[in-house]
């Protein structure tokens, strides 16, 4: 990346302070959510998971009533 190219801001959800992160914060991956392209969507973080987690577990339910 050249001096003048602008600088790529994502962003985390940080599982253990509950609080949004830019890509520069060094807190540990362990309690980190992402990589978001907006504070917003990590903001989210918590809820996309439980909807994908729900998603998921009703995918595997229909899979195993396939067999």
């Amino acid at each position: 990346m050249s001096e003048n190219s602008p600088r790529q801001v994502t962003y985390w959800y940080n599982t253990r302070t509950g609080e949004v992160e830019e890509s520069d914060r060094k807190s540990s991956w362990k309690h980190r959510m992402g990589p978001y392209p907006t504070r917003e969507e990590a903001a989210r973080a918590l809820d996309t998971a439980s909807s994908r987690n729900e998603d998921w577990e009703e995918e595997d339910a229909d899979w195993r009533d396939q067999g």
